[in-house]
């Protein structure tokens, strides 16, 4: 099959893209490289630098001609969602309708879409929640991925273009970019293989749910043959606080620093953790990788960088 990973020079879809080349099939990555990295792109996959935005998508769909779209290239912080609507809905609105315009004239089948199991339930009512809970979302990020679902499900209607809406949980795990808003794993890993100090947002004690990519990963290969439509959870259905995740990547890295806590951040969700019982009963998927691992895999993968570095 051929798969049109955009995206994939980055955190999450450098490591599908990977996956996609390994199970066999044949992958072009479409990437800006505003944020991702070229030499995380698979060797074997062609490489199309542009934005999703632009119009020669279509070009790029008429030419290479995939099957299948594993749509991972967005605008990831909600914190300049907030300070820059018109930008977020931009590139993961009309970024999502450009290539869905491009894919239906040229062939394409199906749609996984990294969607969000966080910010699209906004405040939740149930815990863990599941696919079926409320959506209202609270960030102009999470109404961006709340309206890409619902676009994806139209052009289903009308064009019968198959979709999954991945609502992936926090994820955490090599290559994640420990100089943005999100990622406090990484964040918190560097700062201290730097011998800085973090500061845990507030007391610390608001919970998320942190699935390991790897196990991602396993869901968007099996998901790429798959008969399901609609909405599906990508969580590992367990609440961590962020005091208790800073004792993980403490222990990781061999570190005493204390908590240290600042000022809350105003509007900041208080828990946020999903069910991942569907996926387990439609495709067999679970997490699989405890965090307390994942973390210290996480950490190894920052250090070796640091020491080829020479830090």
């Amino acid at each position: 099959m051929k798969i049109l990973v955009t995206g994939g020079a980055g955190f999450i879809g450098s490591h599908v893209a990977e996956a996609y080349v390994a199970a066999g099939h044949e992958v072009v990555v479409l990437d800006d490289l505003s944020s991702g990295k070229r030499h995380q792109v698979p060797a074997r996959a062609k490489l199309v630098q542009m934005d999703v935005q632009d119009r020669r998508v279509a070009d790029v769909f008429r030419d290479e001609r995939p099957e299948l779209l594993s749509h991972h290239a967005a605008q990831m912080d909600v914190r300049r969602s907030v300070a820059d609507p018109r930008f977020d809905a931009a590139v993961n609105i009309m970024g999502l309708i450009n290539l869905l315009e491009a894919g239906r004239a040229n062939g394409l089948r199906r749609v996984l879409f990294a969607s969000s199991g966080g910010a699209a339930y906004g405040e939740q009512d149930e815990f863990p929640a599941t696919e079926t809970h409320k959506l209202e979302p609270v960030s102009p990020y999470g109404v961006s991925k709340r309206a890409s679902e619902l676009y994806l499900s139209c052009y289903r209607a009308m064009y019968g273009l198959e979709y999954v809406a991945m609502r992936y949980a926090n994820v955490y795990g090599p290559r994640q970019d420990p100089h943005g808003e999100a990622g406090v794993v990484a964040i918190f890993a560097v700062k201290l293989l730097s011998g800085e100090q973090p500061t845990i947002n507030g007391d610390g004690k608001q919970t998320r749910d942190y699935v390991y990519v790897g196990d991602l990963v396993r869901a968007n290969v099996a998901l790429a043959t798959h008969a399901y439509v609609g909405p599906m959870n990508f969580g590992t259905g367990i609440e961590t606080d962020v005091n208790q995740l800073f004792g993980h990547i403490r222990t990781a890295c061999g570190s005493d620093a204390p908590e240290r806590h600042g000022p809350a951040k105003p509007g900041e969700q208080k828990r946020s953790v999903i069910s991942p019982k569907l996926a387990a009963e439609v495709i067999g998927w679970r997490p699989e990788v405890p965090l307390a691992d994942g973390v210290a895999s996480t950490v190894a993968f920052f250090r070796d960088r640091r020491a080829a570095a020479g830090a």
